[in-house]
């Protein structure tokens, strides 16, 4: 008996359990699909593997923990990538990630061509896999693109039945999504409790206290304030009917991480002091706000500016030296200024010392930051929307981290970031050159939100600059090292290290700029540096308007060769009967 046909039979065999918890990643997918229409691509056998796995002494599991199938949903064309949460978590490194991104980015090659593929992703994620960290980082930046531009053609219907849930960058994509399914036993948020607590303190959330976690960002609570569409029962037949119900309403709703106004006036309703899920529910459930006349007393603008400035980081500076003294607000600054022969718009994330959520007064994307980032690119796109060319858009990046807090979590930090992913795709989909000046670290569900989405990636070389999915001290507890350790890890395993160098190597940066004091950069030094953007914007207009650039330099064909191989070989078989 051949293994393929072993594979054929196991994806026609019947279900023998209604949970859809219970079922593995494999048998979720084909409880979606129209019986009979299961098939899967880059499967067991085909043995495309985590390249980086057995480096570090890790088992490798031959799908990488990631379902891919096509098939048909009500009859119609359709792509299933499922996340085996048996697999390290179900964490997202190179190749499961890749497998990912590139079901999403033939179904939008497909839909482009006016043969619509209904794509659906079923969530089960802790985030990213901390041993491919800057790759794991990489395609979850791609996956987010992918359902952006997918966005406009069919729903992407996501769901997230437990019990790991969905966390980390993931939660972004979940956010992205047209309609979102979830089951009261799953968990939607940016940080997972256990990482709130380590990062802030038990003070600020126990992670043991399951019921309390629940009330946060379980299943029923995201459903209440509408931060997922559906509710549904732990039940194959009931979960099929509800993905099949998702489809079946069409492209009707603006997505929710593109609805920036409604939810920042939901937001300025908010007490932190008193919120309670309770409360938020009552805000958050249903149509617009009213007017949030009773928002607590906050700070005049001049003196959170000049508070903001007082707190001094490289963001800052370099914002000044770019774009001006202009009136500026903090926790997100905003202007345009010259670039070469043309105005661009710079964005940065600055300290904000009186903003109304403690955990995001630095120089981190909370709430707050998320949101008005969203809404500084989507004013860009407004006004330069009749016009043939469209300004660029350079997002100045020194994040330290997303904002950790039980508050943030509460109140969907993972869709406010997923705004500013959302803003920013769609601003380059659309033709603004993006560009992301690393002149700081860009870390984490930060850096995602605030730069991935660039059309070109550019960093100064001088320390303090780097790019990582957790800050070095974090990713040590996590991984069960030292510090020293992770750094002599680092030197072999390229994905796991902090530097500049390292990242370049990846094919991922565009333009590592030397020679430059981060700090005090006198006024050649400046120039050079706007030089290089004035070039990354031509080069940006002169390529694609996707991401696909990223695996196409020397450097990626060499690190990234896994995730072109990925898509060489799903490309093969998408369309085999």
């Amino acid at each position: 008996m051949s293994e393929a046909y072993v594979q054929t039979a196991a994806a026609s065999a019947p279900l023998l359990r209604d949970s859809f918890i219970e079922l593995s990643a494999r048998e979720r997918a084909r409880a979606l699909l129209d019986a009979g229409s299961f098939r899967e691509l880059l499967g067991p056998f085909d043995r495309i593997e985590s390249p980086w796995l057995p480096l570090q002494g890790i088992v490798c599991q031959a799908d990488d923990g990631v379902v891919i199938a096509r098939g048909t949903i009500d009859g119609e064309p359709a792509v299933v990538a499922a996340i085996e949460s048996a697999f390290q978590g179900g964490s997202i490194g190179e190749v499961s990630g890749s497998k990912i991104a590139a079901a999403l980015e033939l179904a939008l090659a497909d839909c482009e061509r006016g043969r619509i593929v209904r794509p659906v992703v079923l969530f089960e994620t802790g985030g990213v896999r901390l041993q491919e960290a800057n790759l794991g980082l990489a395609v979850i930046s791609e996956i987010q693109s992918a359902i952006v531009a997918l966005r406009r053609h069919v729903p992407v219907v996501g769901v997230i039945a437990g019990m790991v849930g969905c966390f980390g960058g993931m939660s972004l994509a979940a956010a992205l999504c047209s309609s979102l399914v979830i089951t009261k036993q799953g968990r939607l948020g940016m940080n997972g409790p256990e990482v709130i607590e380590q990062e802030a303190g038990i003070e600020e959330l126990d992670s043991s206290d399951r019921r309390h976690v629940w009330q946060l960002i379980g299943g029923a609570q995201r459903a209440a304030t509408g931060l997922a569409d559906a509710l549904v029962d732990d039940d194959a037949h009931a979960m099929r009917d509800a993905v099949r119900a998702a489809f079946a309403r069409g492209l009707e709703d603006t997505p929710r991480s593109a609805q920036v106004e409604a939810y920042l006036a939901r937001l300025a309703q908010i007490d932190p002091a008193t919120v309670t899920p309770e409360s938020m529910r009552a805000v958050f459930h249903g149509g617009a706000p009213a007017h949030a006349g009773n928002a607590p007393t906050q700070a005049s603008e001049a003196d959170r500016t000049t508070r903001s400035i007082e707190d001094d980081t490289r963001g800052a500076r370099w914002f000044r030296a770019l774009a001006g003294e202009s009136a500026m607000s903090a926790p997100v600054w905003s202007a345009d200024a010259p670039l070469g022969d043309e105005r661009a718009r710079f964005i940065a994330v600055v300290p904000d010392a009186d903003n109304r959520f403690p955990r995001a007064r630095t120089n981190v994307v909370g709430l707050d930051q998320g949101w008005r980032l969203a809404q500084a690119v989507r004013e860009a796109m407004a006004e330069d929307a009749a016009r043939n060319v469209r300004r660029p858009i350079v997002a100045v990046v020194d994040v330290k981290s997303q904002a950790y807090g039980y508050r943030e979590e509460m109140l969907g930090i993972h869709l406010a970031c997923a705004a500013a992913v959302d803003a920013y795709a769609s601003a380059r989909q659309a033709g603004h050159p993006v560009i992301a000046l690393i002149v700081g670290p860009a870390m984490s569900g930060a850096f995602l939100a605030h730069g991935y989405q660039g059309n070109r990636i550019v960093a100064l070389d001088a320390p303090g600059t780097m790019v990582h999915a957790m800050g070095k001290e974090a990713a040590a507890r996590v991984t069960r090292r030292t510090v020293e350790a992770l750094d002599a890890l680092g030197e072999t395993i390229v994905p796991m290290s902090y530097s500049m160098a390292s990242f370049a190597k990846l094919g991922l940066l565009d333009r590592l700029i030397d020679g430059v004091d981060a700090d005090a950069p006198n006024d050649a030094q400046i120039e050079r540096v706007r030089g290089v953007l004035v070039e990354m914007v031509r080069e940006a207009r002169a390529g694609s308007r996707d991401l696909s650039h990223r695996l196409q330099s020397e450097t990626a064909k060499k690190t990234r060769a896994a995730s072109i191989e990925v898509r060489r070989r799903l490309a093969e078989q998408w369309n085999e009967a």
